[in-house]
């Protein structure tokens, strides 16, 4: 790894294709800066609405859930900035003009010092949306930090100073987070609509069945720190020359 542990940012923004993306891939970052002091806002792409294998589903009902879930996610990770629901529909968000200007408006907005995101050029990806966010993270950055990108928004121009990738084939970035594996399993648990799609939870988990989660959470950090000799860690892509 060629850096671990950015000083802790006054904002951040992670910007997901889905309700619970970026608890699974950022969360105990997040969590351990949001505790540090560090405004933390959640932006949404789509909404959510293919997350389920029940094709009898209320499609309105699920959205709805999502964002909810989400909110109450946030909470639990200390997010105290904005939690954005761009709401596009899940399976078709594209990165065109008019979602990049949405997340350039957001960057603008917010200000803030870093932003998460996925990795686009992570190879064989299947989903599009992950490939489609991936593209209006980086995009959307270009285009927040240049006034004639947009000039309609009528907001001033920013510039992050980092960016993290995550999901990446060749991550040279750690983040130390050791104690806060609980606070991504915890954060994990309000999304009750995702428990059998993406959590392998029964819908109404007993506690051994939770503590599996929380097992599975604690046992994905430490083998991602295993290759940079800490305990526990999420590992990014840095781009810092934005």
């Amino acid at each position: 790894m060629k850096s671990q542990n950015l000083a802790v940012p006054g904002r951040a923004l992670a910007i997901g294709a889905h309700p619970d993306d970026i608890e699974l891939n950022a969360g105990a970052t997040l969590s351990k800066w949001a505790a540090a002091g560090c405004e933390v806002s959640l932006l949404v792409c789509t909404d959510g609405s293919k997350g389920t294998w029940d094709p009898d589903a209320d499609l309105d009902k699920l959205v709805a859930a999502r964002q909810d879930e989400q909110l109450e996610s946030a909470r639990r990770l200390g997010a105290v900035g904005e939690v954005v629901f761009l709401g596009w529909v899940d399976g078709e968000l594209e990165s065109g003009p008019e979602p990049r200007r949405q997340v350039a408006a957001w960057i603008r907005k917010l200000r803030p010092d870093v932003v998460l995101g996925h990795d686009p050029w992570r190879r064989w990806r299947l989903h599009p949306d992950h490939r489609h966010a991936g593209w209006l993270t980086v995009d959307g950055i270009v285009a927040a930090r240049d006034p004639h990108f947009f000039p309609e928004l009528d907001l001033d121009p920013h510039r992050p100073d980092a960016l993290l990738l995550f999901e990446a084939d060749e991550p040279d970035h750690s983040e130390d987070t050791a104690g806060f594996e609980g606070a991504v399993a915890t954060a994990l648990e309000a999304f009750v609509s995702q428990y059998e799609t993406t959590l392998d939870l029964p819908p109404e988990p007993n506690d051994a069945e939770l503590g599996r989660l929380h097992t599975w959470v604690a046992d994905k950090l430490a083998e991602a720190g295993t290759d940079v000799g800490l305990a526990s860690a999420e590992l990014f892509k840095l781009i810092d020359d934005l």
